[in-house]
Protein backbone atom coordinates (compact mmCIF):
# COMPACT_ATOMS: atom_id res chain seq x y z
CA UNK A 1 0.00 0.00 0.00
CA UNK A 2 1.55 3.48 0.93
CA UNK A 3 3.85 2.49 4.22
CA UNK A 4 5.47 6.51 3.41
CA UNK A 5 3.19 8.73 2.17
CA UNK A 6 6.16 11.18 1.28
CA UNK A 7 9.40 11.80 1.89
CA UNK A 8 10.96 15.79 2.03
CA UNK A 9 14.84 16.38 0.98
CA UNK A 10 16.41 18.43 3.63
CA UNK A 11 18.71 21.05 2.65
CA UNK A 12 22.22 20.71 2.76
CA UNK A 13 23.06 22.92 5.30
CA UNK A 14 20.90 21.13 7.74
CA UNK A 15 21.89 17.50 6.64
CA UNK A 16 24.68 18.09 9.46
CA UNK A 17 22.31 17.96 12.22
CA UNK A 18 19.31 16.29 10.33
CA UNK A 19 19.38 13.36 8.21
CA UNK A 20 19.22 14.08 4.28
CA UNK A 21 15.37 12.98 4.22
CA UNK A 22 12.60 13.00 6.35
CA UNK A 23 9.72 10.71 5.58
CA UNK A 24 5.89 10.84 7.02
CA UNK A 25 5.14 7.58 7.57
CA UNK A 26 0.93 6.04 7.24
CA UNK A 27 1.28 4.34 10.28
CA UNK A 28 2.66 7.23 12.73
CA UNK A 29 0.05 9.64 10.62
CA UNK A 30 -3.09 7.58 11.54
CA UNK A 31 -1.87 6.76 15.14
CA UNK A 32 -1.49 10.91 16.04
CA UNK A 33 -4.87 11.11 14.08
CA UNK A 34 -6.78 8.85 16.26
CA UNK A 35 -5.25 10.15 19.12
CA UNK A 36 -5.71 13.55 18.44
CA UNK A 37 -9.74 12.12 17.93
CA UNK A 38 -9.46 10.33 21.23
CA UNK A 39 -8.77 13.46 22.99
CA UNK A 40 -11.00 15.55 21.75
CA UNK A 41 -14.06 12.80 22.72
CA UNK A 42 -12.41 12.34 26.52
CA UNK A 43 -12.39 16.09 26.40
CA UNK A 44 -15.93 16.37 26.20
CA UNK A 45 -17.04 13.08 28.23
CA UNK A 46 -14.72 14.17 31.25
CA UNK A 47 -15.75 17.89 31.91
CA UNK A 48 -18.29 16.58 34.57
CA UNK A 49 -15.23 15.33 36.70
CA UNK A 50 -13.52 19.46 36.71
CA UNK A 51 -10.37 17.84 33.81
CA UNK A 52 -9.47 19.98 32.20
CA UNK A 53 -7.28 20.17 28.56
CA UNK A 54 -3.68 20.16 30.26
CA UNK A 55 -4.69 17.57 32.77
CA UNK A 56 -6.41 15.37 30.38
CA UNK A 57 -3.01 15.61 28.61
CA UNK A 58 -0.89 14.72 31.05
CA UNK A 59 -3.10 11.50 31.60
CA UNK A 60 -2.46 10.59 27.51
CA UNK A 61 1.43 11.30 27.19
CA UNK A 62 1.33 8.87 30.77
CA UNK A 63 -0.88 6.24 28.34
CA UNK A 64 1.47 6.90 25.36
CA UNK A 65 4.53 6.10 26.60
CA UNK A 66 3.05 3.14 28.78
CA UNK A 67 1.48 2.20 25.57
CA UNK A 68 4.63 2.30 23.24
CA UNK A 69 6.48 0.14 26.28
CA UNK A 70 3.75 -2.53 26.64
CA UNK A 71 3.12 -2.57 23.25
CA UNK A 72 7.04 -2.70 22.02
CA UNK A 73 7.71 -5.49 25.12
CA UNK A 74 5.35 -7.70 23.83
CA UNK A 75 6.82 -6.98 20.25
CA UNK A 76 10.46 -8.56 21.70
CA UNK A 77 8.48 -11.19 24.03
CA UNK A 78 7.04 -12.70 20.50
CA UNK A 79 10.21 -13.94 19.33
CA UNK A 80 12.85 -13.30 22.17
CA UNK A 81 15.12 -16.14 20.79
CA UNK A 82 16.17 -13.71 18.01
CA UNK A 83 16.55 -10.77 20.11
CA UNK A 84 18.67 -12.65 22.82
CA UNK A 85 21.06 -13.85 20.20
CA UNK A 86 21.67 -10.48 18.06
CA UNK A 87 20.62 -7.48 21.05
CA UNK A 88 21.77 -5.10 18.32
CA UNK A 89 18.17 -6.06 16.44
CA UNK A 90 16.37 -4.66 19.45
CA UNK A 91 17.24 -1.07 18.49
CA UNK A 92 16.64 -1.58 14.69
CA UNK A 93 13.15 -2.72 15.66
CA UNK A 94 12.21 0.11 17.40
CA UNK A 95 10.71 2.08 15.26
CA UNK A 96 7.88 -0.80 13.74
CA UNK A 97 6.01 -3.75 15.40
CA UNK A 98 3.68 -3.28 18.05
CA UNK A 99 1.56 -5.74 20.27
CA UNK A 100 -2.04 -4.52 20.93
CA UNK A 101 -2.41 -6.24 23.80
CA UNK A 102 0.67 -5.55 24.94
CA UNK A 103 -0.23 -1.70 24.89
CA UNK A 104 -3.72 -2.61 26.38
CA UNK A 105 -2.17 -4.54 29.53
CA UNK A 106 0.43 -1.89 30.20
CA UNK A 107 -2.26 1.05 29.67
CA UNK A 108 -5.01 0.55 31.81
CA UNK A 109 -2.75 -0.25 34.87
CA UNK A 110 -1.72 3.85 34.29
CA UNK A 111 -5.14 4.92 33.14
CA UNK A 112 -6.30 3.69 36.96
CA UNK A 113 -3.06 4.72 38.64
CA UNK A 114 -3.19 8.28 37.60
CA UNK A 115 -6.88 8.54 38.11
CA UNK A 116 -6.66 7.87 41.85
CA UNK A 117 -3.71 10.08 42.24
CA UNK A 118 -6.05 12.69 40.89
CA UNK A 119 -8.86 11.53 42.73
CA UNK A 120 -11.32 11.05 39.28
CA UNK A 121 -13.95 8.16 39.82
CA UNK A 122 -12.32 5.21 37.89
CA UNK A 123 -14.70 3.31 36.41
CA UNK A 124 -16.97 5.86 34.80
CA UNK A 125 -13.34 6.79 33.05
CA UNK A 126 -13.35 3.40 31.97
CA UNK A 127 -16.58 3.50 30.05
CA UNK A 128 -15.44 6.51 28.76
CA UNK A 129 -12.21 4.36 27.29
CA UNK A 130 -14.68 2.49 25.82
CA UNK A 131 -15.59 4.97 23.58
CA UNK A 132 -12.56 6.39 22.44
CA UNK A 133 -10.20 3.08 22.44
CA UNK A 134 -12.53 1.48 19.44
CA UNK A 135 -11.43 4.43 17.57
CA UNK A 136 -7.90 4.99 18.00
CA UNK A 137 -7.42 1.54 17.54
CA UNK A 138 -9.26 1.33 14.03
CA UNK A 139 -7.10 4.45 12.94
CA UNK A 140 -4.24 2.80 14.15
CA UNK A 141 -5.23 -0.27 11.61
CA UNK A 142 -5.75 1.31 8.97
CA UNK A 143 -1.98 2.79 9.57
CA UNK A 144 -1.60 -1.07 10.01
CA UNK A 145 -2.99 -1.48 6.04
CA UNK A 146 -1.26 1.35 4.71
CA UNK A 147 2.30 0.07 6.32
CA UNK A 148 1.78 -3.73 5.32
CA UNK A 149 1.81 -5.09 8.86
CA UNK A 150 -0.42 -7.47 10.99
CA UNK A 151 -1.85 -8.95 7.18
CA UNK A 152 -3.53 -11.88 6.54
CA UNK A 153 -2.56 -14.93 5.13
CA UNK A 154 -2.73 -15.76 1.66
CA UNK A 155 -6.31 -15.39 0.29
CA UNK A 156 -8.01 -16.75 -2.77
CA UNK A 157 -11.21 -14.67 -2.37
CA UNK A 158 -11.86 -11.25 -4.20
CA UNK A 159 -11.27 -9.95 -0.67
CA UNK A 160 -7.35 -10.45 -1.14
CA UNK A 161 -4.74 -7.79 -1.10
CA UNK A 162 -1.63 -7.29 -2.45
CA UNK A 163 1.18 -5.54 -1.19
CA UNK A 164 3.62 -4.45 -3.49
CA UNK A 165 5.67 -1.67 -2.47
CA UNK A 166 9.23 -2.73 -1.42
CA UNK A 167 8.92 -0.92 1.82
CA UNK A 168 6.06 -2.69 2.61
CA UNK A 169 6.27 -4.67 6.27
CA UNK A 170 4.13 -7.34 4.65
CA UNK A 171 6.34 -10.52 5.02
CA UNK A 172 3.92 -11.76 1.96
CA UNK A 173 4.21 -9.52 -0.97
CA UNK A 174 2.70 -9.82 -4.38
CA UNK A 175 0.31 -12.16 -3.53
CA UNK A 176 -3.49 -11.82 -2.37
CA UNK A 177 -3.53 -11.87 1.22
CA UNK A 178 -6.33 -11.42 3.95
CA UNK A 179 -6.96 -8.10 4.69
CA UNK A 180 -7.16 -8.73 7.85
CA UNK A 181 -6.44 -4.85 9.48
CA UNK A 182 -9.80 -4.19 8.15
CA UNK A 183 -11.61 -7.28 9.42
CA UNK A 184 -10.16 -5.78 12.94
CA UNK A 185 -11.23 -2.06 12.32
CA UNK A 186 -14.58 -3.72 11.64
CA UNK A 187 -14.33 -5.37 14.54
CA UNK A 188 -13.48 -2.04 16.51
CA UNK A 189 -16.48 -0.05 14.98
CA UNK A 190 -19.19 -2.88 15.71
CA UNK A 191 -17.54 -2.67 19.57
CA UNK A 192 -17.95 1.69 19.25
CA UNK A 193 -21.62 1.13 18.12
CA UNK A 194 -22.58 -1.63 20.96
CA UNK A 195 -21.13 0.97 23.73
CA UNK A 196 -22.88 4.33 21.98
CA UNK A 197 -25.97 2.48 22.00
CA UNK A 198 -25.54 0.94 25.81
CA UNK A 199 -23.69 4.11 27.38
CA UNK A 200 -27.25 5.45 28.87
CA UNK A 201 -28.75 1.80 29.27
CA UNK A 202 -25.66 0.46 31.35
CA UNK A 203 -26.34 -1.01 34.86
CA UNK A 204 -22.96 -0.48 36.42
CA UNK A 205 -19.89 1.71 36.03
CA UNK A 206 -17.69 -0.09 34.26
CA UNK A 207 -19.82 -2.30 32.83
CA UNK A 208 -19.25 -0.47 28.92
CA UNK A 209 -15.36 -1.05 29.14
CA UNK A 210 -15.74 -4.76 30.35
CA UNK A 211 -18.20 -4.93 27.27
CA UNK A 212 -15.62 -3.24 24.80
CA UNK A 213 -13.01 -5.72 26.66
CA UNK A 214 -14.60 -8.83 26.03
CA UNK A 215 -16.34 -7.62 22.23
CA UNK A 216 -12.65 -7.47 21.19
CA UNK A 217 -11.10 -10.51 22.66
CA UNK A 218 -14.03 -12.22 20.63
CA UNK A 219 -13.25 -10.36 17.68
CA UNK A 220 -9.43 -10.47 17.91
CA UNK A 221 -9.67 -14.49 18.74
CA UNK A 222 -11.57 -15.04 15.25
CA UNK A 223 -9.29 -12.13 13.12
CA UNK A 224 -6.44 -14.80 14.00
CA UNK A 225 -7.68 -17.34 12.11
CA UNK A 226 -7.16 -15.18 9.01
CA UNK A 227 -3.78 -13.86 10.23
CA UNK A 228 0.07 -14.37 8.50
CA UNK A 229 2.25 -13.19 10.09
CA UNK A 230 3.07 -16.40 12.03
CA UNK A 231 6.07 -14.54 13.75
CA UNK A 232 3.63 -13.13 16.38
CA UNK A 233 3.91 -17.13 17.92
CA UNK A 234 1.76 -19.33 19.09
CA UNK A 235 0.80 -21.46 22.19
CA UNK A 236 0.05 -25.32 22.62
CA UNK A 237 1.89 -26.80 19.66
CA UNK A 238 -0.09 -24.18 17.47
CA UNK A 239 -3.48 -24.23 18.71
CA UNK A 240 -3.68 -21.34 19.67
CA UNK A 241 -1.54 -17.50 18.88
CA UNK A 242 -0.18 -15.24 21.61
CA UNK A 243 -2.72 -12.89 21.43
CA UNK A 244 -5.85 -15.39 21.16
CA UNK A 245 -4.86 -16.89 24.71
CA UNK A 246 -4.40 -13.35 26.12
CA UNK A 247 -8.09 -12.76 25.15
CA UNK A 248 -9.06 -15.56 26.48
CA UNK A 249 -7.57 -14.89 29.73
CA UNK A 250 -9.16 -10.81 29.37
CA UNK A 251 -12.50 -12.21 28.41
CA UNK A 252 -12.27 -14.69 31.82
CA UNK A 253 -11.19 -11.74 34.16
CA UNK A 254 -14.17 -9.74 32.86
CA UNK A 255 -16.42 -11.95 33.56
CA UNK A 256 -15.10 -12.11 37.34
CA UNK A 257 -14.70 -8.75 37.26
CA UNK A 258 -18.18 -8.65 36.18
CA UNK A 259 -19.94 -9.97 38.68
CA UNK A 260 -18.30 -8.09 41.43
CA UNK A 261 -18.86 -4.59 40.13
CA UNK A 262 -22.82 -5.34 38.82
CA UNK A 263 -23.39 -5.73 42.58
CA UNK A 264 -22.77 -2.19 43.02
CA UNK A 265 -26.27 -0.18 42.68
CA UNK A 266 -25.27 3.09 42.47
CA UNK A 267 -24.00 4.63 39.35
CA UNK A 268 -21.24 7.53 39.69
Amino acid sequence: MFPKLVTIPIPEFLQGFLPAHISLHSYGLMIALGVLISFYIALKKTKQYGMTSDTLSSLFIWVIVASFVGGKLFFYLEDIGKYLEDPSLIRKALGGGFVFYGSLIFAVPTIVFWLRRQKIPVRPFLDIVAIFGPIVHSFGRVGCFLAGCCHGKICNSWIGVTFSDPNSLATIKNQPLYPTQLFDIAVNIIILVTVLFLQNKKKFDGQLFLIYLMMYGVGRSIVEMYRGDDARGFLFGGAVSHSQFIAICIILISLVVWRKWSKDKVLN
